[in-house]
């Protein structure tokens, strides 16, 4: 009888390429099962998804295995927002303190190199255009059909993980049947259409690369990000219909181009052929997916398949990631026990699965409505000007979230508390003109 270390992985995505890292350092043999075809062997364009935003969390999680550096390769920093207005005015508001940024890359891009070092550091093989049809929790044999010849093949590991995303087949086919297992998707009223941005004649970039770019329009916003080489990833946030701008409102090209002419007009000047591209890409929908417990047997979930969430606190990949270095921590902690770490994973991991799809919506409303707004603008400044000073009694959300290890629950929590603070220094009479006063930084201090 063999006494190697067995784990199947289901889904070859960013989560499941960099867990499967992990598992091959801890000895298992990796199987790695995945729906679609080698994306490597594909071209993957970019602006095929939403362009990533790597920080903290998802830096962490890749040193922990030594693969960081990899990544840093192509990753493109961005140190903070930069507003377009209407006239085309921009604004820049830095992401954190001086030296603090989040990366850019490209979601295919990464995704390929996280297989190269799954398969090279791991000795994992990755089985593709493999759907996985049913799962025995118990045993941990999985039932997967073969889509190239038809064939059903059966496997068995001693643990099997479920990265496979927001639809999870394991979930859906598995989880979902389970009593007491609650599930819940919530799609948003808005989706979102993405459209490159190519490089100038001469390869160099249209905008400044070391930014997020944000057109906010109040309902809806369109947002840019640099690739590597020049183009940018933009896509426009918006509702489906039931609007005056909505996706299912613009029918034809001159639509598209009178609408980009007027709401983006220094967009419009960079790419007078938009209504050309609009069709480049599919319009897609965006959804936040809740369940629990996230296993059951031999079975865990990690990233999407747990929690997905909406892209804009940056954090989907990030919070993904994250759950890799929770369970890492817990097979230390309680010697690949996976009875008692799928236990604690579950129940630890779940709230700030929650905490991070509120934070998620909650960030889309400020990118949206708020940036634009003066007022936000100088309580952003208020915050910082604070935190520079009193560095321990005040740590920005924004910065909990994405340079900090905080546990995303007790982000949301402090946040919460400091937004009650903020609103009452707003209330300060001519606060425009005293913010940076004594009487401002004590009135903060006294709430603490």
């Amino acid at each position: 009888m063999s006494n190697e270390k067995n784990a199947i992985i289901v889904g070859a995505g960013l989560v499941g390429s960099l867990w499967a890292v992990y598992l091959a350092k801890a000895g298992y043999k990796v199987r790695i099962y995945e729906r679609r075809s080698d994306i490597r062997k594909a071209e993957i364009s970019v602006g095929k998804s939403i362009n990533l935003a790597l920080s903290n969390r998802g830096w962490k999680a890749l040193d922990t295995v030594g693969v960081g550096d990899e990544i840093r390769k192509m990753a493109i920093p961005m140190h903070g927002r930069i507003m377009h207005s209407t006239s085309g005015e921009l604004t820049f508001q830095p992401y954190g303190k001086e030296g603090q940024s989040i990366y850019s890359i490209s979601r295919g891009g990464v995704n390929a190199k996280m297989m190269d070092i799954a398969e090279q550091n791991g000795g994992a093989k990755i089985f593709y255009n493999h759907q996985c049809e049913d799962v025995d929790f118990e045993s941990g044999k999985i039932t997967l059909l073969n889509l190239e010849n038809g064939s059903m093949i059966e496997d068995q590991a001693d643990v099997v993980f479920a990265c496979d995303g927001a639809f999870s087949a394991v979930r859906y086919k598995g989880m979902q049947k389970l009593d007491r297992f609650n599930f819940s998707q919530l799609y948003i009223e808005d989706g979102y259409r993405e459209i490159l941005l190519p490089a100038n004649e001469d390869g160099s970039y249209k905008l400044d690369k070391n930014a997020l770019h944000i057109w906010p329009r109040g309902r809806f916003m369109l947002i840019a990000l640099a690739n590597e080489d020049g183009s940018f990833t933009c896509t426009l946030f918006m509702p489906f219909d039931g609007h005056k701008q909505s996706f299912n409102a613009m029918k034809s090209k001159e639509e598209v181009d009178q609408f980009f002419q007027t709401t983006f007009p220094d967009f419009y000047e960079m790419m007078p052929n938009i209504a050309d591209a609009w069709e480049d890409h599919p319009l897609s929908s965006l959804a936040i997916m809740r369940s629990y417990p996230w296993h059951h047997g031999k079975v865990a979930m990690m990233g999407d398949a747990a929690h997905a969430t909406v892209p804009f606190y940056g954090q989907g990949m990030n919070g993904g990631f994250e759950d890799c270095t929770v369970l890492w921590n817990l097979m230390q902690k309680h010697g690949e026990n996976w009875g008692t770490i799928f236990e604690e994973y579950s129940r630890d991991r779940k709230q700030d699965g929650d905490a991070l799809q509120d934070l998620s919506l909650h960030n889309y409303y400020v990118m949206r409505d708020y940036v634009a707004d003066p007022k936000f603008l100088l309580r952003k400044k208020i915050e910082a000007k604070f935190s520079e000073r009193y560095p321990d009694l005040w740590i920005p959300l924004y910065s909990q979230v994405t340079f900090s290890e905080i546990r995303y629950s007790d982000a949301l929590k402090k946040g919460k508390e400091q937004d009650k603070i903020m609103n009452k220094v707003m209330e300060i009479p001519d606060i425009e003109a005293r913010w940076e006063s004594e009487e401002v930084m004590n009135t903060i201090k006294e709430q603490l």
